[in-house]
Formats: structure tokens, sequence, C-alpha cells
């Protein structure tokens, strides 16, 4: 039977990503990796299956309800696949790692699945690369967080990005000193989060609040911009609450001070998004022109508690398929995808062709044959449309005009007579003609 196009048709939220767009997605991973490992961070690798009530206990309603279940025939119970790592992390930590000793460094590349709307572009696949820091309760291991968010996007080339802070304590003392609860504060927490003032004021006037809370529930929405924010703040809340997390932002913001990263920040307070295990400082990271975080993170001192062995703790994790989109066009991500040689051979005797490949993979070059019968307009075209970068002739033909060199690689006579350094430098570029 043969199958329909709408029939072999993917799922709508996953994607296939062929070897260009593969090639890059690696690139950016590498990379990632790199700037952790310089920080001390080792990498682990986590099951793409869990037990759904293991799981559950490190995620909120939110990633809960995210999560795709389905009954295991051999256990009989419900598994899940992760809809975020860090919860992985901490059950790692808290049951695999309790006789190690404190600090963890820990870093991932992972992907999980999450249930969402159907959106156009919304992707159910995401591709997560970061770090959890375990069992540091200090200003300090905020700090790091932020400072390697920022080093990596710098590695990366990215222009234009800004950390945005905040610390969810902050409103979270806004909205206890308050007394709402229920569904008006559920309500007045979306309000704040799209930092709608008229919602807030609705809000208000609906449900009685002390006049003191009411300043602090109006100030919300309007709590974001550089550093006067936390000024402005300071002379209108009066809970201990959150007045303790304005002092925490203002420690973590000196020691960035210090990183010399400053330029890069923003300050939210008024941002009550984020997953529901987060307990202080958390962060975001947006690209000029691009509305969605390339990556998020921040303090949770709660999570690995909930598997049997509490410690503090704060991470936070890049979404790869968002940074793809904003660095793809970056020449420097290119060379992942390209292949450093097709060879093109004339002879009848194949020897002299592997021999070169072996070679040319020795030295550390990517190399192709073209095992393909067909002349040697066709193979240069070939290798302009697969993103390979140099065809090299292998040939007894005086056509050619190639010799045999002393290494015993056979080459155009007419870019000359090279050493093994210089072999790029000389043959003809398949791609210069794009």
């Amino acid at each position: 039977m043969i199958l329909s196009p709408s029939d072999i048709a993917l799922p709508r939220g996953v994607s296939d990503f062929l070897p260009e767009a593969a090639a890059k997605i690696g690139s950016i991973e590498d990379r990632l990796l790199r700037v952790f490992e310089l920080w001390g961070f080792r990498r682990v690798i986590t099951p793409r299956l869990e037990y759904e009530d293991v799981l559950a206990t490190g995620m909120g309603d939110e990633l809960k309800g995210k999560s795709y279940r389905f009954d295991d025939r051999q256990s009989g119970r419900l598994l899940a696949l992760p809809p975020d790592i860090t919860p992985q992390i901490a059950r790692i930590a808290a049951t695999r790692m309790t006789t190690l000793p404190l600090p963890h460094r820990i870093s991932y590349s992972e992907r999980v699945l999450r249930q969402t709307e159907i959106q156009a572009g919304r992707s159910r696949e995401i591709f997560q690369t970061g770090v959890e820091l375990i069992g540091l309760d200090s200003p300090e291991a905020d700090a790091e967080m932020i400072v390697m968010a920022i080093e990596a996007m710098q590695v990366l080339g990215l222009d234009g990005f800004t950390i945005d802070l905040g610390q969810v304590e902050f409103c979270q003392g806004v909205f206890q000193a308050s007394g709402l609860t229920g569904e008006p504060l559920q309500k007045m927490r979306e309000a704040v989060s799209r930092k709608d003032s008229s919602a807030v004021a609705a809000l208000l006037n609906e449900h009685s609040v002390s006049p003191g809370s009411a300043g602090e529930l109006n100030a919300l929405p309007r709590l974001f911009g550089g550093r006067d924010v936390l000024k402005t703040a300071k002379e209108i809340v009066t809970n201990p609450r959150s007045l303790a997390a304005l002092e925490n932002l203002q420690q973590v913001l000196d020691i960035l001070d210090i990183h010399e990263v400053s330029d890069f920040l923003s300050i939210d307070l008024g941002e009550t998004r984020g997953l529901d295990y987060h307990s202080g400082i958390t962060f975001e990271g947006f690209v000029t022109g691009f509305g969605e975080p390339v990556c998020s993170g921040g303090r949770y001192d709660n999570l690995t508690g909930r598997y049997g062995c509490a410690a503090p703790a704060t991470g936070f994790t890049f979404n790869l398929l968002n940074l793809l989109q904003t660095v793809e066009r970056r020449p420097e991500l290119q060379g992942g995808a390209a292949t450093d040689f097709l060879l093109f051979n004339t002879c009848s005797d194949r020897r002299d062709v592997l021999q070169v490949a072996r070679q040319l993979r020795a030295w550390g070059y990517t190399t192709a044959r073209d095992i393909i019968r067909r002349d040697f307009t066709q193979s240069l075209e070939y290798a302009k449309k697969m993103n390979i970068r140099c065809m090299l002739v292998i040939s007894d033909d005086p056509n050619y005009k190639a010799v045999r060199s002393l290494d015993g690689c056979i080459i155009p006579i007419d870019k000359g007579m090279i050493a093994r350094p210089g072999l790029l430098n000389y043959i003809e570029e398949s791609q210069g003609e794009n």
C-alpha cells in the first residue's frame, strides 16, 4: 500500500530537521555545552520516560497539565514523557548523588514534549540545553547563572539581547499581603502578568483590600525598567516578604556589577510567569526582534526536598529552537553543515581515491566520495547544492592536468604542488560560484 501525503504528515507541533538545520542545532548545542564545561559543569543524560507519579512529584499544576501520559504494559503503572528537565535533575540529585559533596554543577541537553494549545508555529517538542547548580543558597550562585547565560549568548554572537530579572518572592509578598485568595487572586496574577493596569484597578474595585495593598497591587504592572525600579518599589511596598526580595535582588545586582554585565540587564518586578517550583530570583533572556525568550531560569530551593533530600538550587535552560531562529543566518554556524571535500575519481582503479580519502580524514577534513558515475560538471553541481566546500579531482587522465604529489595525492596541477597545511588554500572551491 502506498501512503498519501496526508497519511505520512507529522503531528502538528513537531518537525523534521534536515542536515543543514540539524548541523546548526548541533553547533549551537556544542557552543553552549562548552561554556558550561568551562564553568565546571558536568553533563548528565536523563531518561525519556519516567513513572508519572514520580515525575509529578517535582512538577506543579502547570507542568502536570502539559505532560504526555500512557500506560506501561510491563508494570501496569502510568508513564509520562518529561515536559521539563529540571524536575528530573532534582530527582537525580536527591536520590543518586547524595554521597557526593555539594554543590552539584550539572549540565544537560535533552528534548522534552509538552501539550500545547493549537497555535501556528507553536512547537510541542522543546530542545533544552541548560545547567543546574544544586547546594548553594547565595546571591553569588544566582549571579553565576545570569553571567553564564550572558556569556553563552555572546559566544553565539547574539547582538541586542537583554536579561530580564525578577524576584518571585516580591510578587508573592504583595499578593499575600492583599489577602486575596482563590479565583480573585488568580485573576489578579493574570492581570499583573499582562501588565494590564486597568484590569488590576477593576479587580480592586470588586474586591476590598487595605489602602496599602491596593497601592502595591496597582504598582506591580509598572515596576519594570532600569535600576530606578528598585528605588520606586522600596517606596511603595511595606510587607516584609517583598522588602526581603528587593534586598536579595540588590545583592545579586551588586555582584553582577563586578562581572561588568549590567548593560545587559533589565528588571521586571511584576513578572509572575515562570514554573511553580521557582522560589527567588528568576530571569529570561530576550533577543531584539524575537518575541519569545531564548533562555529562562531561576532559583528553586524547594524542589529537591520533594524527592527526600532538601537542598537550595538554581539553574537555567536555553530553548535551542528559539535560538536557532535568532542565529540561523550567522555565517559561522554554516560550517557544521558543510563537507570539506568531494572526491571526483576518473581512475578505473579506486585504490588512489580511497588512499586520498583516508589521508584527508586523518588530517581532520570531512570527505565524501562521489561514487555515482557522472561527468565533472555534474559532480561540481552536486557539490554546490550539497554545501561541499571543495571538489578534488583524482585522475590519471592528462585532460584534468593532474599530477601525483609527494604524498600520493593527485591534485589539479594548475593550483601548484602543495604541502599538507595549505591543502584547502589551493584546490578548486565548489562553493565559490554560488
